[in-house]
C-alpha cells in the first residue's frame, strides 16, 4: 500500500493517477497520517517530502494548477524511481486528437511540440506521433451524420488467452448455443439493414469482430458471412469489409474462400508473438509455423490487404522475444501492423493470477521502451507510416497501441471508431453502439447484453432499444 497525505482533496484523482504510472494496480490510499508520501499544494509551489527528503516543484502559473500537480508528482517519481515514462502525464485515450486540435488552431508543429514536453514532460517522438497521426486522420475522419459504419460481434474464442478480457467463450465448452447465438444475431442484422435502408443511411465500414468470427465451424461461417453480405454489403459500395479472423488455429481455406465470395477487402491474421513458448503460456493454441501457413494461404486466394496483430511486454518476453518476432513478420510482409502495448486488464486471468501471486515475468522500463523500438523499426523496414494511434489504462510501460500501414491499406473503421466522429452501429452480443452526434460534439451509447444466452433470449428487446437510440438523431 503506498499511503499519501494531500492538503487538498481537488487534486485526489490527478495525483492518484500519476503514482498509478510508476506503481501498477498499487494499493493507493489518502491519509492524513502515517503517510509515506506528503505532497502540499500552494498557489505558487507543490512540494513532495518522503521522511527527511523534499522535493520542490515552482508552478508554472500559465497552465493549470491540476496539470502543474500531475507534472509535479511525475518528475519526483520519475526521479525516485529511474522509470523513463515516454508519455509523461499524458493519460487520456487519444492523444493524437490534442495534436488535431493544436493543428487546427493553427499551432506549428513546432509549438505543438514544445507544448507536449513543457507541460505533459512527453518525449518529442510520441508528441510528433501524435502530429503524424492527425495529419493522416484528419482527411478521413467522418464529417456527414448519414455515413455509418456497422460491427459485428462473435463472442467465441478457440480458447481464451491469459490477457483477455472480452466476451469471448472458449467455443468448445459451449457448443450448444453457438447456432442459437448466430439466428439471434442473424435476427438482429436483418432488423438493423430493414432500419438503415429506411433512413437510407450510407455504410462505409462493416468490421466483423469478436472474440474471433472463424471459431464457428466451416457451415456456421459461411451461414453468418452471407447474413451480413446481403444485410450489409451487397450493392451499397461499402469502402472497407473487415474479417478479424485472429487465431490461426481458427482460419480453414472454406472460410478464406467464403470471405473471397463475400467481398471482403480486408483481414487480420494476428499472431501477437512469433515465439511458440510465449503462445503456449498465453493461452493460444497455434504454433509460429501455422502463422505463416495460414498467412500463405490468403495470399494465394488474393486477399492483398492483410492486417497483423503484435503485443509488446507480454509475459516472460525479453527483447531478444521481440527481435525474433519482428524479423519473422518482416520477412511475411503483411500489408499493415497494429502494435500493442500489454494492459493488464482486471477481468483477465492475468491479472487474477497476479493478485494470487503468480508471478510473471514482466520488461522493465528501459527494456520496454528498446522492445517498442524494435517494432518502429520494423514498421520503417517495411515502409509503413502510422495510421492511428491509442492508449489504454494499465498498460505496462505506460505506452500506446498504434496502427502502421503500407500505401493505401489504411483500416479506415479504426480510425473512424478511435475518433469518435461517426456512429456505429454494433451488433451481437457485449456490442457497444455509438451514436455520435456532430454538431453538438457528443456521443451516446448502448450496449448489448454481454451474456450469450441473456442475449438470445432478448434479442428484441435489445433491437428495440437500439432503434430508439438511433431515432434520436435520425428520426
Amino acid at each position: 500500500m503506498i499511503k499519501v497525505k494531500l492538503n487538498n482533496a481537488e487534486f485526489n484523482y490527478d495525483v492518484y493517477q500519476m503514482i498509478n504510472l510508476f506503481f501498477l494496480f498499487a494499493d493507493i490510499k489518502f491519509v492524513e497520517e502515517n503517510y509515506d508520501f506528503n505532497i502540499e499544494v500552494k498557489e505558487d509551489i507543490v512540494t513532495i517530502k518522503k521522511g527527511s527528503e523534499s522535493f520542490e516543484y515552482k508552478v508554472d502559473n500559465s497552465y493549470k494548477l491540476k496539470d502543474e500537480v500531475k507534472k509535479a508528482v511525475f518528475l519526483y517519481f520519475s526521479k525516485s524511481t529511474e522509470n523513463q515514462l515516454p508519455w509523461g502525464t499524458l493519460i487520456g485515450i487519444r492523444p493524437s486528437k490534442k495534436a488535431l486540435e493544436l493543428l487546427q488552431e493553427g499551432y506549428s508543429e513546432e509549438a505543438i511540440i514544445a507544448q507536449f514536453k513543457e507541460k505533459h514532460v512527453a518525449r518529442e517522438d510520441k508528441a510528433q506521433l501524435c502530429i503524424d497521426v492527425a495529419k493522416f486522420e484528419r482527411n478521413i475522419v467522418n464529417k456527414n451524420k448519414d455515413n455509418i459504419s456497422v460491427y459485428i460481434g462473435m463472442p467465441f474464442c478457440p480458447t481464451r488467452c491469459l490477457y483477455c478480457s472480452f466476451a469471448s467463450n472458449p467455443i468448445e465448452s459451449c457448443k450448444d448455443i453457438v447456432q442459437p447465438y448466430l439466428e439471434a444475431l442473424s435476427h438482429e442484422i436483418k432488423e438493423i439493414s430493414n432500419y438503415i435502408k429506411e433512413k437510407k443511411l450510407n455504410i462505409e465500414c462493416v468490421y466483423f469482430g469478436g472474440g474471433t468470427p472463424t471459431s464457428v465451424n466451416d457451415e456456421q461461417f459461411e451461414y453468418i458471412m452471407k447474413c451480413i453480405y446481403e444485410a450489409f454489403t451487397q450493392n451499397n459500395n461499402v469502402r472497407e469489409f473487415t474479417v478479424e479472423c485472429g487465431r490461426p488455429d481458427s482460419i480453414t481455406f472454406n472460410k478464406l474462400t467464403t470471405m473471397k465470395k463475400y467481398g471482403v477487402h480486408r483481414i487480420s491474421i494476428n499472431p501477437q508473438t512469433m515465439n511458440d513458448d510465449t503462445l503456449k503460456l498465453i493461452g493460444r493454441s497455434h504454433s509460429v509455423d501455422s502463422v505463416t501457413q495460414k498467412f500463405d494461404m490468403a495470399r494465394q486466394l488474393g486477399f492483398d490487404n492483410i492486417n497483423m496483430d503484435l503485443i509488446v511486454g507480454l509475459p516472460g518476453e525479453k527483447i531478444s522475444h521481440i527481435i525474433k518476432t519482428c524479423d519473422k513478420i518482416f520477412e511475411i510482409k503483411p500489408d499493415s501492423i497494429t502494435i500493442h502495448g500489454l494492459s493488464i486488464k482486471r477481468a483477465s486471468k492475468l491479472h487474477e493470477k497476479m493478485l494470487n501471486n503468480y508471478r510473471f515475468v514482466i520488461p522493465g522500463q528501459e527494456e520496454l521502451n528498446q522492445m517498442y523500438e524494435q517494432t518502429v523499426e520494423l514498421s520503417k523496414k517495411l515502409n509503413m507510416k502510422p495510421y492511428y494511434m491509442y492508449r489504454q489504462k494499465n498498460m505496462v510501460g505506460n505506452m500506446e497501441n498504434i496502427g502502421y500501414k503500407t500505401p493505401g491499406k489504411e483500416g479506415i473503421y479504426n480510425i473512424q471508431m478511435i475518433e469518435e466522429k461517426q456512429t456505429v452501429i454494433a451488433l451481437g452480443a457485449d456490442a457497444v453502439c455509438k451514436v455520435v452526434f456532430l454538431e453538438e460534439n457528443r456521443h451516446e451509447r448502448f450496449a448489448n447484453i454481454k451474456d450469450v444466452r441473456e442475449y438470445i433470449k432478448r434479442i428484441d428487446e435489445m433491437i428495440e432499444k437500439k432503434i430508439d437510440l438511433l431515432e434520436t438523431l435520425y428520426n
